[in-house]
């Protein structure tokens, strides 16, 4: 925008700034004047003025203050210096805390170097009064070679506006990088559609991630301006409204852009406005300030935040269609310029046109409703069709309205879209450009009714449709051998599938339920049972996507949060199940389930888990759900298999079976042959009575992705709050434990699975394991309160705290009392849980560990001083006191 002809001297009065200027020391008078500017801003903002207004009236006052201050300084050869504003600040937009890019032009060197002084003491200036500048001081000629290199450069000099100095520099520069001298607008614009390809990448190629930022995400700010940039250098154009003179924007699509160019604004103000910094991500913390800030309100069953995010994602997918539509109006304008039309038939109602589908006549959609389908299809089943041509696009957006109950019931429409999904090639894309162009909601109204449903937890980091759709993307992706090392039973399943649409599916409906405040299993399973009868599915094919949708999340709350080395837990697992087919299609809908939700969730640790379960319910399948393996079965089976490899490297059976006469029956269920048989080898050569930490990096499956930790030590009070505290000292997240002592020796055998605060297991770095082994031997016989090292929780985890919840039950068989936790998870919370176990005189005799993501879920099995339960009421009310009271304050460190 021009400034040239905008004023508000209520922003900003020059004269008066200039006459206080002359009165005394500029900062406090330019920071005083600073910050009456971003008040006034602010209540224009809170009062509703239209923000453009503000947006521009910023920068409108920037350009008086900057005047005044450059005034204040000597300039030598004045006619051969300029100040000028470039990129947002040179388009004449600026929010509160938005970079202040200025551009200082000199004709040549020896003019610059004539100047230092000024030229550091107007810098420093700006510095002090505490401007967000971004400055460069260049040379004509130096501008042009930058510019020449660097696209980037070249578009901010696009952008530009003269503050101070003669006019004749900045048209001689931009004379100097146009488009018939450098970046020609072919060039331009390939390398615009690279920067915005790698720029989506960053943000998974969806406009709907939780935290989505506002400035660069997939249809946001920066989606508008690469419009613009594209159009000003093949066109010259300066304003989006040329566009529609043009025949590139329709009246209605250049109002779409403007009200989602104001809505962005908007946010993005606020959030400057709230956080005082240039904060362009709408963080889970942000977003109830900014509903509030903007007046929404809880209702109709959703929270004020849930309607703010639905309206934001509804403007970013407006604008990223127009995106892709007017980028793709570019390509054949710039790129296809003086080439002649491909155009190859398909059938009656489509052709290809330079690798893009489009109808054969304007009313195809009208004539033949199917067509609407067909076309995605189509996509998915021919060769070399890049997408949809953008002309055929908006034929599609405006013949959505054919779209209603007797469409969804025409056989034509259920077998297009069963066609789909069986295709070879191209499921993800078709059901993407389906949901993009707004048809597959309107197809599947259960689908639209969660686009752009938020999902407020620590675990997923998109909305419940680009969740979907992520694990269908996954589904698709195991079918590549490149996956393999990542996947790799998953990879080998997925092409024994027999009807691979099925996991699809499952997959489309799995969260389908979300937002409905009930088990959004079942009513998921509903919906795919309704989806299943429409689309003829057979008895068989619409049991089991029913079976998978209610179920899907049966394996990895098995894997992650109940014991499954223990016989009647897999049994139990097995028996749900029901048979391999279910097994095999279940896993790879879980894996891609979780990877979907958040790729940081999918660690080596987890993959194990999920993997052993998977291979141990195959071995209970293949025995008979009749014949299930019992407990005492797996105990004789796991002690013959450590047998056998310790008699192969030379141990005496009777040595061995005497050694294993202390053990109790859980470390034979918890623990494999081959960490049995590590473990005892090196007891026995260590000595029977002598403390031993033992560390293994190791590919066992059941391992894979985590650092495991044996300790053999003498039994003791606080053994396991000086472990925790010890691992928690030496920055270590425990995954998982499994604590136990021996009866017969009172030794404790505690197995701990650790990961380092990156989520990597610890590696062979020998200084590492030297460390960890040295400073948890010397706790086990030198027994130190150590102190919690002060960490920053994250805020993520301080906002989605989760309540703690503190159970006590005393098991009266075994004479003991069980305490299970669920808290919300962050580091040092087993040693701050030992700690209270100290405080308290409480005695750990067995605990089960399980780290589920952004919670926890542990059981602790404990005994008061006397060895006994807790028995007494109040003693139990002040252990649950206890324990919240520590889990809160910790969170507030």
């Amino acid at each position: 925008m021009d400034l040239a002809d905008y004023s508000d001297h209520g922003l900003v009065d020059q004269d008066t700034l200039k006459a206080e200027l002359s009165q005394g020391s500029p900062i406090p008078v330019l920071k005083r004047t600073l910050a009456d500017l971003q008040k006034q801003l602010n209540q224009r903002f809170i009062q509703g003025e239209p923000i453009r207004n503000l947006v521009f009236g910023r920068a409108w006052a920037l350009d008086q203050i900057l005047q005044t201050v450059w005034q204040q300084f000597s300039w030598r050869h004045e006619d051969d210096i300029a100040l000028i504003a470039v990129g947002g600040y040179g388009r004449g937009e600026l929010l509160p805390r938005s970079d202040i890019d200025l551009l200082l032009l000199f004709s040549e060197e020896a003019t610059i170097n004539d100047n230092v002084d000024s030229l550091q003491a107007f810098i420093t200036l700006l510095w002090d009064i505490k401007l967000e500048v971004g400055h460069s001081v260049r040379t004509l000629d130096a501008c042009i070679q930058e510019a020449a290199d660097d696209v980037t450069i070249t578009t901010n000099l696009m952008e530009t506006r003269t503050l101070v100095g003669p006019s004749r520099l900045r048209e001689q520069l931009l004379e100097a990088v146009g488009p018939d001298r450098i970046w020609p607008s072919k060039d331009f614009y390939k390398a615009k559609m690279n920067e915005q390809a790698n720029r989506y990448q960053k943000f998974n190629d969806t406009e709907y991630n939780l935290e989505p930022n506002v400035k660069g995400g997939p249809g946001a700010l920066r989606d508008i301006q690469t419009i613009g940039w594209v159009a000003k250098r093949h066109f010259g154009d300066t304003e989006l409204r040329e566009l529609v003179e043009r025949n590139f924007l329709t009246d209605a699509e250049f109002q779409d852009l403007n009200h989602g160019q104001d809505f962005l604004w908007r946010v993005r103000y606020a959030l400057h406005m709230i956080t005082g910094r240039e904060e362009d991500r709408l963080l889970f913390n942000l977003q109830e300030e900014v509903a509030e800030m903007f007046g929404y309100s809880d209702r109709e069953g959703q929270l004020a935040v849930e309607h703010l995010m639905q309206d934001y994602f509804r403007q970013v997918f407006k604008l990223r269609t127009l995106n892709i539509i007017l980028l793709q109006l570019f390509d054949e304008a710039i790129l296809s310029e003086h080439i002649d039309d491909q155009i190859t038939p398909i059938n009656g109602r489509f052709q290809i046109r330079n690798q893009y589908i489009e109808v054969t006549a304007d009313n195809v959609f009208n004539r033949t409703p199917s067509a609407l389908l067909e076309i995605f299809v189509l996509c998915a089943q021919t060769e070399g069709i890049k997408g949809i041509r953008a002309s055929t696009m908006r034929l599609l957006f405006a013949s959505r309205n054919l779209i209603d109950g007797a469409f969804r019931q025409d056989l034509r429409n259920i077998t297009f879209f069963m066609e789909l999904l069986r295709s070879p090639q191209g499921v993800y894309h078709g059901l993407l450009r389906m949901n993009q162009y707004g048809i597959l909601g309107l197809y599947l109204p259960e689908f639209g009714r969660i686009v752009g449903q938020m999902q407020f937890d620590l675990f997923h980091v998109y909305t419940v449709d680009a969740h979907t759709l992520l694990t269908i993307r996954n589904l698709r992706s195991f079918r590549h051998s490149s996956n393999t090392k990542r996947f790799p039973i998953a990879t080998k399943i997925i092409h024994k599938l027999p009807k691979i649409e099925l996991a699809y599916i499952a997959a489309l409906y799995h969260d389908i339920g979300k937002g409905r405040n009930s088990d959004h299993s079942q009513e998921g399973a509903l919906e795919v049972h309704r989806f299943a009868q429409r689309h003829r599915l057979s008895n068989w094919e619409s049991d089991l996507v029913v079976w998978l949708v209610q179920h899907h999340l049966l394996m990895s709350m098995t894997a992650q949060r109940q014991d499954i080395s223990d016989p009647a837990v897999i049994n139990r697992f097995a028996q749900q199940v029901g048979d391999q087919q279910r097994l095999d299609y279940l896993y790879v809908l879980t894996v891609a389930d979780i990877f979907a939700t958040n790729p940081n969730l999918w660690n080596g640790w987890r993959a194990s888990l999920m993997e052993r379960l998977y291979h141990e319910t195959k071995r209970a399948l293949r025995r008979g759900l009749e014949n299930p393996i019992n407990k005492e079965d797996r105990i004789a089976e796991t002690k013959e298999a450590a047998l056998l490899l310790l008699t192969e490297d030379g141990f005496e059976r009777e040595d061995v079976l005497a050694l294993w006469d202390n053990p109790g029956d859980d470390y034979f269920l918890r623990e494999t042959p081959e960490n049995i048989a590590w473990h005892t080898r090196a007891i026995a050569n260590h000595g029977i009575n002598i403390p031993l930490v033992l560390i293994k990096e190791t590919n066992v499956r059941e391992y894979a992705g985590g650092t495991q930790l044996f300790i053999y030590a003498p039994d003791r009070a606080h053994l396991f709050a000086d472990i925790a505290a010890t691992l928690d000292a030496l920055n270590l997240d425990i995954q998982d434990a499994r604590i136990m002592t021996s009866s017969a020796s009172h030794f404790s055998l505690d197995t701990f699975i650790v990961l380092e605060q990156d989520g990597t297991s610890i590696g062979d770095n020998p200084d590492r394991l030297f460390e960890i082994q040295h400073k948890l031997l010397l706790e086990i016989q030198n027994p130190n309160d150590t102190q919690p090292p002060k960490r920053r929780i994250s805020r993520q985890l301080k906002h989605f705290q989760i309540p703690a919840e503190i159970t006590v039950s005393n098991d009266m068989v075994n004479h003991r009392t069980v305490v299970e936790v669920v808290a919300s998870d962050r580091p040092g919370l087993l040693a701050d849980i030992g700690r209270c176990f100290r405080r308290l005189e409480l005695t750990l005799l067995n605990a089960r560990i399980s780290t589920l993501g952004e919670h926890v879920e542990d059981v602790f099995f404990l005994v008061d001083r006397q060895g006994l339960p807790l028995m007494n009421s109040s003693d139990v009310e002040r252990l649950q006191n206890e324990l919240k009271s520590t889990i809160s304050e910790a969170m507030d460190r």
